[in-house]
């Protein structure tokens, strides 16, 4: 991973009192967002919580956090840390803090109806942003974009506090080689297309690129070097170039793991994407400890290539997965559960599915590359034919890394501490810690000894503002498809 220069973040503190306490009050917010925010004042005093702050190490009980404006001032133990006379206190008993999630591969698209002949997509630029944020994630990548436009409007206005969402960083159009299964991707005509793709959409305030699965060696190399030019990332979800081969081009980042590593096929052309159905045979039968995938592994942290996680969206290949949601249900369009909820039966019925075995290597190949000391990321990919939505998607996901047998603290660490190190923010976010901004996650619960308590947020502070989790996600309610 190469370092990049900070990108300015356009943050506030954003107040419940109509009275002007410090840098920018809570009615210079929309009314729209207004309503969400339960929790804000000059000063605020978390009391007597549980705080898992995202380094890795074990939970901390019975502490105390004062939050002033926008920042975290001060952590300690609730018996020696006075909360100050002039705090709005709330006792957080039984229930723990971890930072704000930092998604890194999220999108604000969503397919369009089950599995059709031609992939389209709809942009939930209404409820995704909200449901992101409700769920935990007060940073995210956009992990491609398929309208970059709306995608940085969307930004933009969530920075002016006009909008309720997470901080985001913009991922421009994808870059796709010929062959692509849908048409709403550009597909590039060769290297000189890739450099000035990157270098357009860099001018237009895009802060990383994703190469695409029929990329060629000679358009991944041209993205890379411009991009790297200009001090941004550039990942990827490949087929058409294995990971040794992207390693060696200089990629930063690789999406989704070995599920999507073609260089272990039989016959594998250069620059050619093999067939799902022969990867999935492939992986099918390989040994994660054998000496060619444990190469691969130590080939990219030797390069510092990050991985990104997203076993969530290969879990919905899996019959019968995830456990189904009244809350996933409920938020989305009727006619949109109904196609899921159709193509799910179908996929349920195959008793021959590769996907309970593959899913189990990816959670091995995950876990060796994290202890050969590479860095891994995680999101959730919201996609494939449904079912995995913003937010919910996420924190599915970081219930299956502590399946893959990570510790919750160390799942945590991936979501938190790991993300912002990737996009260099580690400095400002990312752990709980004097100092840090004020993104602090509130759960009902104890995910250091249950993790599936993630499910159970309930108040996200945003630069030191609490948002309703419950508010916000009743506001969507039957809008997932639609916007």
């Amino acid at each position: 991973m190469r370092k990049r220069p900070h990108f300015a973040l356009l943050a506030g503190c954003f107040l419940c009192f109509v009275v002007p306490l410090h840098a920018q009050s809570v009615t210079s917010l929309a009314p729209g967002v207004r309503e969400f925010v339960k929790v804000s004042a000059p000063v605020i005093a978390l009391t007597h919580v549980r705080v898992i702050d995202g380094t890795g190490s074990p939970a901390r009980e019975d502490q105390t956090i004062v939050i002033s404006g926008d920042e975290i001032e001060t952590i300690g133990d609730a018996s020696t840390t006075a909360a100050p006379a002039d705090a709005q206190v709330l006792d957080l008993s039984g229930k723990t803090v971890i930072p704000g999630l930092v998604g890194m591969h999220e999108h604000l698209f969503y397919p369009a109806g089950g599995r059709r002949a031609v992939a389209l997509y709809n942009e939930m630029g209404f409820s995704f942003p909200r449901l992101y944020l409700a769920c935990g994630i007060t940073s995210m990548r956009t992990t491609g974009s398929i309208q970059p436009y709306t995608d940085l409007e969307l930004k933009k206005l969530i920075d002016a506090g006009k909008l309720a969402g997470p901080k985001m960083h913009i991922t421009a159009p994808y870059l796709e080689g010929p062959g692509s299964f849908t048409p709403v991707m550009h597909e590039l005509t060769g290297p000189d297309d890739a450099r000035e793709t990157v270098n357009y959409w860099a001018d237009e305030g895009t802060t990383s690129f994703k190469a695409y699965m029929n990329i060629t060696r000679a358009e991944l190399a041209a993205a890379v070097d411009a991009a790297h030019k200009r001090h941004l990332t550039i990942t990827g979800h490949l087929c058409s170039i294995g990971f040794k081969e992207a390693a060696s081009l200089g990629i930063d980042d690789l999406e989704h793991g070995l599920m999507v590593d073609t260089e272990f096929d039989p016959g594998k052309e250069p620059d050619v994407c093999p067939s799902q159905q022969l990867t999935e045979q492939t992986l099918s039968k390989i040994d994660i400890e054998s000496a060619p995938v444990q190469d691969t592994i130590r080939d990219l942290v030797a390069h510092h290539v990050a991985v990104t996680s997203t076993i969530v969206i290969f879990e919905t290949d899996a019959p019968n997965q995830p456990p189904l949601e009244q809350r996933v249900l409920e938020a989305m369009l009727p006619e949109v559960a109904i196609a899921y909820l159709s193509t799910r039966s179908l996929i349920g019925e195959n008793a021959n599915s590769l996907w309970p075995g593959l899913l189990k290597k990816e959670m091995q190949f995950e876990y060796d590359f994290v202890r050969a000391g590479g860095l891994l990321l995680a999101g959730e990919d919201p996609t494939g034919y449904g079912g995995d939505l913003a937010g919910f998607g996420d924190q599915r996901e970081m219930e299956l890394l502590v399946q893959a047998g990570f510790t919750p603290a160390e799942a945590i660490h991936i979501y938190t501490e790991n993300g912002a190190r990737f996009l260099d923010e580690d400095d400002h976010i990312g752990t709980l810690a004097a100092g840090k901004q004020a993104d602090i996650v509130v759960i009902d619960g104890n995910p250091a000894a249950n993790i599936s308590d993630i499910e159970k947020t309930e108040l996200v502070f945003k630069d030191g503002v609490g948002y309703d989790s419950a508010k916000l996600i009743a506001s969507v309610r039957g809008t997932v498809g639609l916007e």
